[in-house]
């Protein structure tokens, strides 16, 4: 009989998974770090590195970016058209994976700009031109570089046409620049992608996804690899005995074989928007409460907030500002909280100063 979890087991296991509370003797490099979630929600630049930070004791805004520059870690949209961390060497495969659904997800707005392959195929033809040995854009210099050559990139093209590019693994996001990062040429930036079948790469994904993310139901798995749910089947199926079954309320969850059900003691955290804690799952019900979800999600969306995380749940929002450098707005007013956000607060001071 699988054992049964509480749900206070599956938040704090979770948040070992996720490295937020990592085991013991387990301190993560940035790339490390990564590597381990498999992909790490990106669409915010700032909250991004620190979403990597927070879950590398004792490492620095700059490691993380040397990460970056040194080709470790590479940006990309892998899963649901939305921006990633992702480690370099997995590019390859997970794209194979997922650029097929991706792309037809967004055929019909491709279609209102008149995005068309013909136009892809030219942007692909002048920007591998200007960007073969080594060259570097910026998403502005990426739009004129289009324009001068007489596609219009206006509106939401020139987005669009990175999003497809990136898509087909002609372009990636690679070394920082400034405030963002730089696009480059994909076959240069990981001249060796790994590549594998489909079966293997649905396995790879099962099983890293589940040793990053678990507990994890099979939709947990579908909607964050937007697979379909046959195919996210397959890939826990594939897994085999690399996978183990809990039970929650007559839900199946799963987890790395062999993985303890033990939980750690709860901590106070400050987590990035858009963090994996709650986009890596379909149902948020268990970490955020349902009357709180307008405070995390204002208007639902889409636009996650930073937050605050308290005995295993979202315990507030914070932001910059303030004499410790982090506002925090509690849901309900604690001094252990408060305690806890001011210590979290030196933390994340030490990692945006150096």
């Amino acid at each position: 009989m699988a054992p049964s979890l509480s749900a206070r087991d599956i938040l704090r296991l979770r948040l070992r998974a996720l490295l937020v509370e990592p085991a013991a003797g387990d301190r993560p490099t940035p790339a490390g770090v990564v590597d381990r979630l498999l992909a790490v929600q990106a669409q915010d630049w700032q909250n991004a590195l620190w979403a990597v930070g927070l879950r590398a004791p004792g490492s620095t805004r700059s490691e993380v970016l040397s990460a970056l520059a040194g080709g470790e870690i590479v940006r990309t949209l892998p899963m649901r058209g939305t921006l990633h961390l992702i480690a370099a060497r997995d590019a390859g495969w997970m794209l194979d994976l997922t650029a097929e659904r991706t792309l037809a997800s967004v055929r019909t707005r491709l279609a209102q700009l008149q995005i068309d392959d013909a136009m892809v195929d030219r942007a692909s033809d002048i920007v591998t031109e200007a960007l073969r040995g080594g060259g570097r854009l910026s998403r502005a210099e990426f739009g004129a570089l289009l324009a001068e050559r007489g596609i219009p990139t206006d509106g939401q093209r020139a987005y669009h046409l990175i999003f497809v590019l990136c898509q087909r693994q002609v372009l990636v996001w690679g070394p920082p620049a400034a405030s963002q990062q730089h696009l480059v040429l994909f076959d240069e930036w990981i001249p060796v992608p790994r590549r594998q079948s489909r079966e293997e790469s649905l396995r790879e994904l099962a099983l890293r996804y589940v040793q990053g993310h678990g507990p994890v139901t099979v939709r947990d798995l579908a909607w964050w690899a937007k697979l379909t749910l046959a195919d996210a089947r397959l890939a826990v199926a594939l897994a085999g005995d690399g996978l183990e079954a809990a039970e929650h309320e007559g839900q199946e969850y799963l987890l790395p074989a062999g993985a303890s059900v033990r939980s750690s003691a709860a901590q106070v955290h400050l987590l990035p928007g858009f963090d994996e804690f709650l986009l890596g799952y379909q149902d948020r019900s268990l970490a955020l409460a349902a009357e709180h979800v307008q405070r995390v999600i204002p208007g639902v969306n889409g636009i996650f907030q930073p937050i605050v995380v308290a005995a295993d749940r979202v315990a507030g929002v914070w932001r910059r500002g303030g004499e410790t450098g982090v506002a925090a707005e509690l849901f309900a007013p604690s001094a252990a909280i408060e305690a806890g956000v001011g210590r979290a607060a030196t933390r994340y001071a030490r990692f945006m100063a150096a």
